[in-house]
């Protein structure tokens, strides 16, 4: 029943994939408008039967990706993104139908030891919501490189000129990357937290807390880049895309390797 219920949520991103595609023709249908929220709803209810099993929380690999991929899809949902930029559709509801399905492909159980403790599941909580919110801000990041290259080499817009101004866009993605960045400064220091309880000292050098590390003074200095000396355009997007990296090495790059690598 549960692989049924994760085959309707990646048909229903695939749907919505579709109703977009181009998106000068349907993106403003009705179907267009609803099939993303009816696909994170079953989505959910997917996610909830994967990861709330009777032998505890599974946090596997394929479960991580699952979450941050629907996350994805709310973030740039509730914010307009899938509405409002070019291209973003046919990035993040694909990559969502795939996501949706991987749990009920490949089971690879890794119960989660401290599931009774509420400030361990807010820590990921969090840390996954960062994710997600730094992950839409690189898709955007990317397509709005593409779109000012259109521009300036004088052609239209690829949905009808209905796209918000490039400065418009420009605001919005850096309020997903602020957002992101207070996220990740909530992760890193609940992460503190979590090992001190555990280990008895705040701070422990692993590769996931490095690289962490990294992509979180990364987006640091691009805020405080942008607030001091204005940076915009393709460099704010390389330092975006460059911090991104960095945290997708952190966690599912960790994972990767420790769960399909090395099979801990």
């Amino acid at each position: 029943m549960l692989i049924l219920i994760h085959v309707a949520a990646a048909a229903l991103y695939a749907a919505a994939a579709w109703t977009r595609w181009p998106p000068a023709g349907r993106s403003s249908s009705v179907a267009a408008a609803w099939l993303p929220p009816a696909a994170l709803a079953v989505h959910a209810i997917a996610l909830t039967g994967a990861i709330a099993t009777p032998q505890g929380f599974d946090i596997s690999i394929t479960n991580a990706v699952s979450l941050v991929a629907a996350l994805c899809v709310l973030v740039a949902w509730t914010t307009g993104f899938l509405r409002t930029l070019p291209g973003s559709a046919a990035i993040v509801l694909p990559v969502a139908s795939f996501a949706a399905l991987l749990p009920a492909l490949f089971t690879n159980p890794h119960r989660f030891p401290y599931a009774d403790a509420p400030w361990a599941a807010a820590h990921i909580a969090v840390a996954l919501l960062a994710y997600a919110f730094l992950l839409v801000a690189a898709i955007t990041a990317l397509l709005m490189s593409g779109l000012e290259k259109r521009l300036r080499g004088g052609l239209p817009s690829d949905n009808g000129g209905t796209t918000p101004p490039l400065l418009t866009l420009e605001r919005y993605l850096f309020r997903l990357v602020a957002a992101g960045f207070v996220l990740l400064t909530l992760t890193l220091a609940s992460g503190a937290l979590f090992s001190e309880q555990l280990f008895g000292k705040p701070f422990t050098l692993t590769h996931k807390s490095l690289f962490s590390m990294l992509a979180w003074a990364t987006f640091g200095a691009l805020l405080a880049g942008r607030w001091r000396f204005g940076w915009r355009g393709r460099q704010a997007a390389n330092w975006i895309i460059a911090g991104t990296a960095l945290l997708v090495l952190a966690y599912l790059g960790t994972k990767f390797v420790l769960e399909v690598l090395l099979g801990r």
